[in-house]
């Protein structure tokens, strides 16, 4: 028997959206400097021994619990170099931790429970600043934050970085982290590294323990190696840094229809250095970040603080979090379609969190200097309230709580994904609202890299983050479309998942994608020939054994799988296993209508 829901007023009413959206922001302006700041990742029960760890958010993709038998917190390089010894003379297992362990993936996980953690929360020191130089080196502990300010102190600048300044110099050069450029040397942090400092194991005559000093001049291949490591050749000590003299940017946003999108997706990379994208293909618009350097004189003291970047109030977040939860229970998409409009447009008018002055946004261009316009994250920068307010996804409250899929699409082929992407918008125009809730489609530029796992070629890194249900097992509204799409960049255009980042199924085989992943396993031999730091995960992604993926009923629904069967998906509540409607090579769970209990509400 069917039968058609009818949603609470409150889900049908725009008016409703559009007050609890501006109470919202309202709030996030008046909490901006006094949220909870995140906890520890790292818990012990006793003292630093018995330890688990996990990410920001709460979960890994396959939602295990990763543990060691403890955990250390060097200070300085001779600790590092102390702990790693006798660590390697024991033949136990390693991996780094971070101060907020902000990567989705399991790159902080060592295997079974007699392995050790190592945090580099302690490592937070910067070593020497070189204004004539231009360099700066720190310790692999040093957040983004740090290190732009540490700059700044000197006249310098970082010119490129990711939007999040929550992460650490080693995080970001253990996963390629970047910002969005195709100017200069591209938008990822790692080459403008000029020398890097690793503790890896040694040998006996090592005292178990070896310091290494990589350079591009005096080591090209280990250096190679080791910018984008994905932590298993040890531990990164410190690194240099060549930076530039400080420098203004001039921003504004412009949003557009999206009909002429893929061409200008191709070209505007080159005409704008920090140029950037939130694509909100349900609604047909493009929000172009039209972002140029202009000369340090230039009059402007603009800031860019992010808004979901900011402290958020505990509340508003469950309640948020709660409508979403019941608009996927009963399928109602047009709710979702409501307040993604309202969410990108109050976003928009409010500028996405610039100022002109660092109070008040009072029109385009804002003009402001680097250490003030490329990275944010408030929320972190804060005293601690009792969980009054929180980051968006504190794991610590009802908030949000999500599945983020990254890569990246070589320019000559964006323009035929994007006409994909809006090839399922036209079979379905609401199929993708929910990726609207969380922000839209991000979308930055990247170059090639000599890293050995960095990108292969120019091209246009995509972030879709959406909605991830508290049970593994309950399936998304419209699941099958965001599932085509993953397919379709992974495997018909070949794109490069991001390292910190993705579902499982975006690992798979991806080794292979890299032309210099065998020089990367041959320095990795050389530096670990016991495999000390890697892990189970590590040795999967790498295709040294066994495979990231894991077959198991529900399995395609949080991405462990592509669906081969019905049972991947959930056939009790009408998810099967079915071809894509785009791309027909792709598995993916769609709702059947022959057995629904509710109807989709419109």
């Amino acid at each position: 028997m069917e039968f058609t829901y009818t949603p609470p007023f409150c889900f049908q009413n725009a008016a409703f959206w559009r007050t609890l959206l501006v109470l919202h922001c309202i709030t996030t302006q008046v909490f901006t400097t006094i949220s909870t700041p995140p906890e520890d990742p790292v818990k012990c029960v006793s003292g630093n021994t018995n330890c688990t760890v996990t990410n920001s958010y709460g979960a890994f993709p396959d939602r295990s619990t990763c543990r060691a038998a403890n955990v250390a917190y060097p200070t300085t390089e001779d600790e590092l170099v102390a702990i790693v010894a006798a660590a390697t003379k024991a033949g136990r297992k390693m991996r780094v931790t971070t101060r907020y362990s902000h990567s989705i993936t399991k790159l902080m996980c060592t295997d079974g429970t007699d392995g050790m953690f190592i945090s580099t929360k302690l490592l937070n020191h910067t070593v020497r600043a070189d204004a004539k130089a231009m360099t700066l080196t720190v310790e692999s502990g040093v957040t983004l934050r740090q290190l732009i300010g540490e700059a700044a102190k000197v006249g310098l600048a970082l010119p490129y970085a990711p939007y999040w300044w929550g992460l650490t110099v080693g995080g970001m050069m253990g996963t390629g982290a970047h910002g969005s450029s195709l100017w200069g040397k591209g938008s990822a942090v790692h080459d403008y590294v000029t020398e890097i400092r690793m503790v890896s194991p040694g040998s006996v005559n090592d005292g178990f323990a070896k310091v290494r000093v990589l350079s591009e001049t005096t080591t090209p291949n280990e250096f190679n190696a080791a910018k984008v490591s994905l932590g298993v050749l040890g531990v990164i000590s410190q690194v240099t840094l060549k930076l530039q003299p400080m420098f203004k940017r001039s921003l504004r946003y412009v949003m557009r229809n999206d009909s002429d999108f893929g061409d200008q997706a191709v070209t505007f990379g080159k005409k704008h250095e920090f140029a950037d994208f939130i694509w909100l293909p349900s609604q047909g618009k493009v929000v172009y970040r039209m972002d140029d350097r202009v000369a340090v004189n230039t009059s402007g003291n603009g800031l860019f603080d992010f808004l979901p970047f900011r402290s958020q109030l505990s509340v508003a977040l469950a309640i948020i979090r709660s409508l979403e939860e019941t608009q996927e229970t009963f399928r109602y998409a047009h709710g979702k379609c409501v307040a993604a409009k309202l969410i990108s447009s109050t976003l928009f008018a409010t500028a996405f969190g610039l100022t002109n002055n660092g109070v008040i946004f009072t029109g385009y261009p804002v003009i402001g200097s680097q250490n003030r316009m490329m990275s944010s994250g408030s929320c972190l920068d804060s005293l601690q309230d009792g969980l009054i307010t929180a980051c968006a996804w504190d794991s610590r409250i009802k908030s949000e709580f999500f599945h983020q899929t990254a890569f990246s699409i070589p320019l000559t082929q964006v323009q035929s994904f994007i006409n994909d992407i809006k090839s399922l918008v036209k079979i379905e125009r609401k199929s993708l609202c929910g990726l609207e809730l969380y922000y839209g489609i991000l979308m930055r530029y990247v170059t090639s890299s000599p890293a050995y796992l960095g990108k292969e070629t120019e091209a246009l890194d995509f972030d879709l983050t959406y909605y991830r249900a508290k049970n593994p097992l309950t399936p998304r509204l419209y699941e099958d479309f965001i599932e085509e799409i993953e397919q379709i960049a992974l495997f018909k255009y070949k794109a490069l998942p991001h390292w910190g980042k993705n579902r499982n199924l975006a690992f798979d085989r991806v080794v292979k994608k890299y032309k210099n992943a065998p020089a990367f396993l041959k320095v990795k031999k050389t530096y670990d020939p016991m495999g000390l730091f890697s892990s189970e995960w590590t040795d999967q992604i790498l295709g040294i054994k066994g495979n990231v993926t894991i077959i198991k009923d529900g399995c395609a629904l949080e991405g462990l799988c592509i669906c081969s069967e019905d049972a991947h998906c959930a056939p009790s509540e009408g998810y099967l296993c079915r071809p894509g409607k785009v791309y027909k090579e792709a598995r993916v769970c769609e709702r059947t209508d022959g057995i629904s209990v509710i109807q989709y509400i419109s």
